[in-house]
């Protein structure tokens, strides 16, 4: 990494940090989004078409285009969880915790002795951070950052139970699952009124708890409003949709030729 600082520290200074989010399995994505100027690049095991190999491979990238390394894991897959931090990833975020019990399980698989039951061999971690192996000892534990995902009314009614956990760093929202849990099933809506009050609220408790928040947003003005409220890590771009946009404004760009071809101009070559 071009910038030695942890994305643990950046978190607690209060600064928002920005991450882009890659569905798509390919390394050069994921350093593309870095060398853009991403403070962080996510990497989805969960809904995306990454598994071991490939995120190992893309935390490399990342690391090389400066970034910061975050990866989302399958649901209750602690033991890659703590693979995935022997292999560089500075964060966790673990899907559908919806108790102090899925939280508590997710946060030790993350931590070292006397906070979690974490095995030792940070091999690639070593190597990416710089940090010889009794510095790394020393300092895990704080580095690494484990985040429980609050995206269900069941992970809403546990929260203070979830947020007591002393091994866990924090809460990531999920709101489109959020949205979907809170209406039962009957409406997928992120950016409606009621998954923002909720957002609050799960925001304002983090806090309170003392501990970090991050929230999935899909636009500009969702980034504006999970600032106001607190949250310190923000998911603000995805790769899908930056290919979909791009090839869509590119055939924009030459919708003529389209037309020419179907002969509705009379323009011949």
């Amino acid at each position: 990494m071009t910038d030695t600082t942890f994305l643990a520290d950046k978190m607690r200074s209060g600064k928002p940090v920005v991450t882009s989010w890659c569905f798509l399995r390919s390394a050069m994505i994921p350093e593309i989004l870095a060398r853009a100027g991403y403070d962080a690049v996510t990497i989805d095991m969960q809904h995306g078409m990454y598994d071991f190999d490939a995120t190992v491979d893309a935390f490399t990238h990342i690391a090389l285009g400066g970034a910061h390394r975050i990866a989302r894991i399958p649901v209750g897959d602690n033991a890659l969880a703590g693979r995935l931090i022997d292999m560089g990833a500075e964060c966790i975020i673990a899907p559908m915790i919806n108790s102090r019990a899925d939280a508590e399980a997710f946060a030790r698989s993350l931590k070292y002795p006397p906070l979690g039951d974490r095995s030792w061999s940070p091999r690639r971690a070593v190597m990416l951070t710089g940090q010889s192996n009794e510095a790394y000892l020393k300092a895990s534990n704080a580095q690494t950052i484990g985040l429980a995902m609050v995206e269900t009314q069941d992970a809403i009614d546990a929260l203070d139970d979830i947020l007591s956990v002393p091994e866990l760093d924090g809460i990531f929202v999920g709101p489109s699952d959020l949205s979907l849990s809170l209406s039962n099933g009957a409406a997928l809506d992120p950016n409606g009124a009621a998954t923002a009050e909720a957002c609050a609220r799960i925001a304002e408790k983090a806090r309170a708890a003392g501990k970090l928040a991050g929230i999935f947003c899909l636009s500009g003005e969702k980034v504006e409003e999970a600032v106001s409220m607190g949250y310190q890590l923000i998911s603000h771009g995805i790769d899908t949709l930056f290919v979909d946009g791009a090839a869509r404004n590119a055939l924009s760009e030459v919708s003529w030729l389209k037309d020419r071809v179907e002969g509705k101009t009379g323009a011949g070559y």
